[in-house]
């Protein structure tokens, strides 16, 4: 059982006062390897397990290098939206960002021409294998492209302090919206804030890893280490989770996705949607970077933005493309296992 004190400290519905058995999940339970369209976090597929529960479809994706205590938010996340629905929308529209990988400058055009009308794009930087001038040829190519587009970079925490700052002090050049994770710890997000600050570049720094890989996300809030928050309904254990994160931090909040299906990306959409304030393009749009999904109809934006009530209605899985993109019997038994260890890690226990 889940209790009334555990539900208000995590965000979970009061409403729902059991989570369903393991051997619900298991039942319901899809496994696909998904193409991707390009290299992005270093990998070319994308696997995913889907649950098709009584109040709709599902997605559990925690990436493959995350440890079972992370993974089981996000299994949280799939149970909420599996077994208990969304909150109400208070829009009903969300505008949505365009992603460039760290791709050479010259794929650029090409990428972006899978986003439809996307007035803000998302650059990826500090690539392992590349370097500062990488980035600033990717970040040029995406100003000569949309020159009147905003323009986030992200850097998954792949630089330290001083690097940040003198690529971040270049990149500014290019007129950025804000730098999101240049570091990896709070620490070192309050010391490029501050030095970026002191240099007057006008660069806004979000936090990405640090909201959702500390034990206490507030933390970012609490040393000034940022200026807006990342967040993502999985990783987050859900959509009212994350809600109650942002009304606590006090902080703008920027709606991202970590790679999902459609049926995640729906997540993403029905968090942008219940925040009071919604400041920022969300970074909802990562499926056009996919070769294939499991919906028929998938949820990428349509100038600029996703419907949120046409997004609810086309996030459901197809079972032809459940079948064609299915994972291999190993694979799926591994996603089931991993399943299995994140659900003995819930407050309800075994």
């Amino acid at each position: 059982m889940v209790s009334a004190g555990w539900s208000a400290r995590h965000g979970y519905s009061e409403t729902m006062t059991q989570l369903p058995s393991l051997e619900d999940l298991l039942s319901a339970a899809h496994v696909v390897v998904l193409p991707m369209r390009v290299k992005f976090r270093g990998v070319l597929e994308r696997e995913a397990l889907l649950l098709e529960g009584p109040a709709g479809w599902a997605e559990f994706s925690p990436f493959l290098e995350y440890g079972d205590a992370e993974a089981s938010r996000w299994l949280l996340a799939g149970i909420e939206a599996g077994w208990e629905g969304y909150p109400a929308p208070v829009r009903n529209r969300v505008p949505v960002n365009a992603t460039v990988p760290a791709v050479p400058a010259a794929q650029v055009a090409e990428i972006l021409a899978a986003f439809d009308a996307a007035g803000t794009v998302k650059v990826k930087v500090a690539e392992a294998g590349q370097d500062l001038k990488d980035d600033i040829a990717r970040v040029a190519a995406v100003r000569a492209a949309l020159p009147d587009a905003a323009i986030r970079v992200d850097a998954n925490g792949g630089w330290d302090v001083l690097t940040a700052v003198e690529a971040l002090t270049r990149l500014a050049d290019y007129g950025l919206e804000y730098a999101e994770q240049p570091v990896p710890t709070i620490s070192g997000l309050a010391a490029v804030r501050r030095e970026l600050a002191r240099r007057g570049t006008g660069v806004l720094i979000a936090a990405d890893e640090s909201v959702r890989k500390e034990t206490d996300p507030l933390a970012v809030a609490r040393a000034g280490a940022a200026d807006l928050l990342i967040v993502k309904a999985a990783p987050l254990g859900g959509v009212r989770r994350a809600l109650r994160l942002v009304a606590e931090a006090g902080l703008p909040a920027v709606v991202s996705s970590a790679l999902d299906t459609s049926i995640g990306i729906r997540a993403g959409v029905a968090l942008a949607s219940a925040l009071p304030h919604l400041p920022y393009a969300c970074g909802l749009g990562t499926v056009a970077l996919m070769a294939g999904d499991v919906v028929r109809d998938s949820l990428v934006a349509d100038d600029g933005g996703l419907d949120v009530a046409d997004a609810a209605e086309r996030a459901v899985a197809d079972p032809e493309l459940l079948k064609r993109y299915a994972a291999a019997p190993h694979r799926r038994q591994a996603w089931l296992d991993r399943m299995a260890r994140s659900y003995a890690l819930l407050p309800q226990g075994s």
